[in-house]
């Protein structure tokens, strides 16, 4: 094949007339799919192909592959496909697949957006990325190879995020001269294993991705395959969204649209069912109902919307309804919990620490949520279960998951819109985790806030006193438990109610059971929260001191406490200084190497980045610290 081959020819229309060209595939249906499979098993290479088959690549674009196929491919003088889709430097050096790529194009019956997904273990996340959004998967084995240990990795995530239709394709048939044998010895190995992870069905097809076999035409190397061609099957199998349309109606609203004083509605994409003007429709979670009065576009109303379509929805009522809430058929809701089971897939390089707080964001709702220690991580090359207390770079493990009020979902084997989610790191911003809601857990359901008459403003007003944290972090040896007990004596000569937490002492009791480990210290700084809560609900001053190393964490314990009634008091000591008073001992012990995970020498320390308070105790006494605090606190003009 050459760029100079006179048969190849692009559709003409796109350079004549683009509007029209637009407009021809506008209403087309639309097939996301994935290929996943082992490293080299020829799936950049038949992504290249189907965009060559379907005349989606142009004479400039052919005239640059050519060119750099002779200087990184490796077919020889041929043309290389797969350099159509690996587009990283790195990518076209070493012959592989890192980044997902995504790549459109259509035919007469469809068009289509096809995620190149890679196939190393390192890279596991990134074929998470490509997969989650997919309609089906073509699982590519090289027929040279048969089943690799990542043809069942990538078959077992390709189960996980809940793809429906699963294609088969044996590649490199021409590698092994055709040979039928072996491609049945494949497939019914395959069989056996689908079988065993949940996959009860797929359709297998016999290709060369290279050569074309099969792809857009019935190859004459394989009289003995009667079976659909890749592209056929692509053009004719069905799509997801047509089952979606065919359950109970849900749209979550992205956007409160009120352009002026006479408009308001509720835009959104439907994720699953229909909806009609007169329809009786419920908002979740708060229950109100009432009835769809129009379906609006920039188009004009319709008559009808289905699953897949952005619009925006106006009620018959005045009804509160904002972003976040999900609109649902008023006869069959969604679930409403705080407390879930879930499959999490590990994305950070960093481990996961159970008890962090993270956020949860699941279709247009976030919320603050923690994750507890695994039930068990999955070997998914062995299916195992295997006991770990933490999840790892693109480890997958089960854990519970709690969210500080409770959502609107569905199960990710119902509904793959309300039931996906993922976690992001509240200090970073970064995407951490991937997640598919299981179930609620039926404690969720059963424990509800038991109303009191005597309030945290009632034991507030009797004490004559604004309830508040003063929340000491620093190295240790900094002076935190030392300010601490000098604030706390002031504040009793003041006739101010108060309790003091330090850190030394929470861990004879209430934290005996905690190591000293990342994950120890975040469940230590949640425990100590969660009483500290509970005794400014009481109108105490709560002074607490502890390392509290990690931001995450004090940020944690900022989001319990009304705003303004936490205050963060940062006794910043350089780590020389705090070493040389070595009250305890501590940092010549973790020196010698006789003590772990010590904060400042091998575990870090994360100052604060906008503390209310900051004592330098280099050029302050402890006395002048705690008179520091409390002119902080009443101050002079007040």
């Amino acid at each position: 094949m050459s760029v100079k081959d006179p048969v190849y020819k692009t559709d003409a229309l796109i350079g004549e007339d683009i509007n029209a060209y637009l407009e021809m595939h506008q209403h087309k249906s639309r097939l996301r799919f994935s290929t996943c499979g082992s490293v080299d098993d020829g799936k950049s290479t038949l992504i290249g192909r189907l965009l060559y088959d379907s005349k989606m690549i142009f004479e400039d674009q052919l005239s640059a592959l050519e060119a750099e196929s002779r200087k990184f491919g490796t077919q020889g003088q041929g043309i290389d496909f797969a350099l159509l889709v690996d587009g990283l430097a790195a990518e076209r050096e070493q012959g592989i697949t890192i980044d997902v790529a995504y790549r459109f194009f259509a035919t007469e019956k469809r068009k289509f957006i096809v995620a190149d997904t890679p196939g190393h273990e390192q890279y596991t996340r990134n074929m998470v990325t490509g997969a989650s959004t997919a309609d089906l998967a073509v699982i590519l084995i090289d027929a040279r190879q048969g089943i690799l240990t990542q043809t069942r990795r990538h078959s077992y995530l390709v189960q996980l995020v809940g793809i429906k239709h699963v294609v088969l394709a044996v590649n490199k048939m021409d590698l092994i001269d055709y040979d039928q044998n072996t491609y049945e010895q494949i497939v019914a190995d395959y069989t056996e294993f689908a079988s065993s992870i949940g996959i009860s069905s797929f359709v297998d097809i016999p290709i060369s991705g290279l050569v074309g076999d099969n792809i857009a035409e019935r190859s004459a190397n394989m009289p003995w395959y009667n079976g659909p061609l890749l592209l056929e099957h692509l053009e004719n199998v069905e799509l997801q969204l047509d089952k979606d349309q065919e359950a109970s109606f849900r749209m979550a609203v992205q956007w409160v649209n009120r352009p002026n004083l006479d408009f308001r509605g509720f835009s959104g994409q439907i994720s699953s069912g229909t909806v009609k003007p007169g329809d009786a429709v419920r908002v979740v979670p708060s229950g109100k109902t009432s009835t769809i009065a129009r379906i609006v576009t920039m188009d004009g109303d319709l008559e009808e919307a289905v699953a897949g379509q952005s619009v925006t929805l106006t009620f018959a009522d005045e009804i509160d309804c904002s972003r976040g809430d999900v609109i649902s058929a008023a006869d069959n809701p969604p679930s409403i919990a705080d407390q879930f089971e879930a499959t999490i897939v590990w994305m950070e390089d960093d481990e996961m620490l159970p008890g962090r707080s993270y956020w949860l964001k699941i279709g247009t709702q976030t919320v603050s949520a923690h994750v507890q220690e695994p039930k068990y991580e999955i070997n998914i090359n062995s299916l195992e279960h295997i006991a770990t207390k933490t999840l790892r770079l693109n480890s997958i493990g089960v854990a519970e998951v709690a969210t500080d009020k409770r959502i609107v979902f569905e199960p990710y084997n119902v509904n793959r819109e309300m039931g996906g989610f993922i976690l992001i790191d509240k200090v970073s911003n970064s995407t951490v985790a991937a997640g598919m809601l299981h179930f609620d857990l039926r404690r969720s359901q059963n424990i509800h806030w038991q109303p009191v008459d005597i309030d945290r403003n009632a034991h507030a007003t009797l004490k004559n006193q604004k309830p508040l944290v003063l929340w000491f972090t620093g190295l240790s040896g900094s002076g935190k438990s030392t300010i601490a007990n000098e604030v706390e004596k002031r504040l009793h000569i003041m006739n101010r109610h108060t309790y003091l937490l330090d850190g030394d002492n929470v861990r004879h009791g209430l934290n005996r059971d905690l190591g000293f480990t990342d994950a120890d210290r975040v469940e230590n700084i949640r425990r100590v929260g969660e009483v500290a809560k509970l005794m400014t609900n009481a109108g105490l001053i709560v002074l607490t001191a502890f390392i509290s190393p990690f931001r995450a964490e004090r940020e944690m314990v900022r989001e319990m406490f009304p705003a303004g009634e936490f205050v963060e008091v940062f006794v910043n000591t350089p780590l020389s200084v705090a070493e040389e008073r070595d009250v305890k001992g501590l940092y010549k012990k973790a020196r010698a190497g006789e003590l772990k995970n010590f904060t400042g020498i091998d575990s870090p320390y994360e100052a604060p980045s906008n503390p209310e308070i900051t004592l330098n105790t280099t050029d302050m006494t402890p006395q002048q610290a705690a008179q520091h605090v409390i002119d902080w606190m009443f101050p002079l003009n007040a």
